[in-house]
């Protein structure tokens, strides 16, 4: 950078060849490229943005804005005419997540590249030891994407737990008498399900943006900031929880209506305002307690905007250099060399659709059921079957899920995640290598194994992923193979298949493992037919 944006400006340059390297055309053709080239992801961040849990994503931009103008006001960047070599480095990096997120079809690749682009711009246009300066507000730009979904799912049905234990503490000190059943709260009279919008995600998501804003801008040692930091975890799920059991103490006393409409919703800004003022409270509290002998600050949270805008009307007069107009030329010429790429044909699946799976299995007879229209939503399946199957007095019930595509932001609903919070305790899931079939027509494949246990009810479960000709029973290394399979073969299609049968009184675990291994003897030689693998 040869400019100092902040201190001088004034006389525009008057001859061509510095009209042409002034920076904003440069950083135009520069978000042109990157528009192109990450297209697919900032499309996939907006549909995030629509949602309730991630819907002050539009804040964090401008929040990086503020940062970074407030750094600029507060220290001048100086001219750096040193090697812009990390910069590019950098940005070969960024173009190639961005490229492996495109080739594989994975939004939130592309959005990790794009988050690294701008880092990469920063470092190129202002020089590698000015640039990093502004890596609190770079890096702040991640609380803006939205967690990989089978992360999302698993956080948040813990938290749904923790909540609805710690609210249940609430109630039962308020001295009303109350049960829990998995995440429901029985009131008697009334019964609350902790659902996935109660998990307090929604409020952990814009505080860690806040309680990283905070830190930044906390006037104190870095130790003091990364408490601060960390605080807005265990603030955030305490407050929720104390939200759960009030809700239920009013629910208690004053009918349904204060667990849903207007006032729910209102008691849910009042603990998020409260979880900020509990936050800036920590901070107070180690500025004045924890100082150690250092004088005490004169301020605890420096919030400045007198003359923060001042680099902005300093824009027009910084001058871009060569290496920020080689870095943006490249940009776009890789977002035009992508958009003009012809998109390959969708990989055709020959297969059958579940719902036409037979009812009749051997000696089993099944029945077809549905899922509940809330289940239903969180599962996102294209297609599902859920059936009971009967052979005289014993019973299994069968769950098939099939999906299009698992790169596309959908992803398989592991039942290592829903089970907990249906109220089973779940022993450890295992991975067992069972035989199925008869004769010449057995198999042998890997599953999850676990026993169920809900009051006097127990039952065995198993379940594995169906991938294009695998079974797969860990979730990382399914979509790594579906990765692979969008790349090579232009396929992520794939589902679940689970199985569970109840365990009658007494009876011997290796029964129940005859059964299921039984059953699965007349499924497994089908499943070619409903998930197909990938020709040779």
């Amino acid at each position: 950078m040869t400019v100092d944006i902040r201190e001088n400006g004034g006389a525009l340059p008057g001859d061509f060849g510095s009209l042409f390297m002034r920076a904003i055309p440069w950083i135009l053709v520069a978000s042109l490229g990157a528009a192109a080239f990450y297209w697919d992801g900032l499309i996939s961040l907006g549909a995030a943005w629509s949602r309730p849990e991630y819907s002050y994503g539009p804040l964090v931009p401008l929040i990086t804005l503020y940062m970074t103008l407030l750094e600029i006001h507060r220290h001048p960047v100086k001219p750096d005419h040193g090697s812009r070599i990390v910069g590019f480095v950098v940005l070969g990096l960024a173009l190639l997540v961005g490229l492996l997120g495109n080739l594989v079809e994975i939004p939130d690749i592309i959005t990790y590249g794009f988050i690294l682009y701008v880092g990469a711009l920063i470092l190129i246009l202002a020089g590698t030891r000015e640039g990093f300066r502004f890596w609190p507000g770079w890096l702040h730009l991640i609380f803006m994407l939205p967690l990989p979904q089978f992360i999302y799912l698993s956080v948040s049905t813990h938290l749904q737990a923790v909540s609805a234990e710690i609210g249940v503490a609430v109630i039962q000190f308020m001295g009303i008498p109350v049960l829990l059943d998995g995440t429901v709260i029985d009131l008697g009279e009334y019964k609350l399900l902790v659902a996935e919008a109660c998990s307090g995600l929604r409020y952990l998501f814009p505080l860690f943006s806040f309680g990283w804003l905070m830190a930044v801008l906390y006037n104190g040692p870095n130790w003091h900031r990364v408490i601060i930091f960390l605080a807005t975890i265990p603030v955030t799920i305490l407050m929720n929880s104390f939200r759960v059991g009030m809700i239920g103490v009013l629910v208690n006393y004053f009918g349904i209506g204060h667990a849903e409409g207007f006032i729910h919703y209102f008691e849910g800004w009042v603990i998020f305002i409260s979880c900020t003022v509990i936050l800036y409270l920590i901070a107070w509290l180690l500025s004045r307690f924890c100082s150690f002998g250092r004088e005490r600050p004169k301020y605890i949270i420096g919030m400045d905007y007198e003359g923060v805008l001042g680099p902005l009307r300093k824009l027009p007069s910084l001058k871009a250099g060569k290496s920020f107009v080689a870095a943006s030329i490249i940009a776009l010429v890789a977002g035009i060399a992508w958009q003009i790429t012809p998109t390959p044909a969708p990989a055709s699946i020959d297969r059958l659709p579940l719902g036409i799976f037979p009812m009749q299995v051997d000696n089993w007879q099944g029945r077809a059921t549905i899922l509940d229209r809330e289940i239903e939503y969180v599962l996102g399946a294209d297609e599902y079957l859920l059936a009971d199957y009967k052979s005289g007095n014993e019973n299994v019930n069968l769950l098939m899920t099939f999906y299009k595509s698992q790169t596309q932001g959908s992803g398989i609903h592991s039942p290592e995640i829903c089970l907990p919070g249906g109220g089973w305790e779940v022993s450890k899931w295992e991975q067992k290598a069972i035989t199925v079939g008869n004769g010449d027509q057995t198999k042998t494949i890997n599953v999850n194994r676990a026993i169920i246990q809900r009051g006097l009810e127990r039952q065995l479960v198993y379940f594995w992923f169906e991938q294009r000709g695998r079974q797969i029973t860990n979730d990382f290394e399914a979509k790594f193979v579906s990765m692979w399979d969008t790349f090579n073969d232009g396929r992520s299609d794939g589902g679940l298949v689970r199985v569970v049968t109840p365990m009658k009184p007494g009876e011997a675990v290796d029964v129940a493992d005859e059964r299921l291994q039984s059953f699965l003897g007349g499924i497994v030689p089908q499943l070619p037919t409903y998930f197909p693998a990938i020709e040779a």
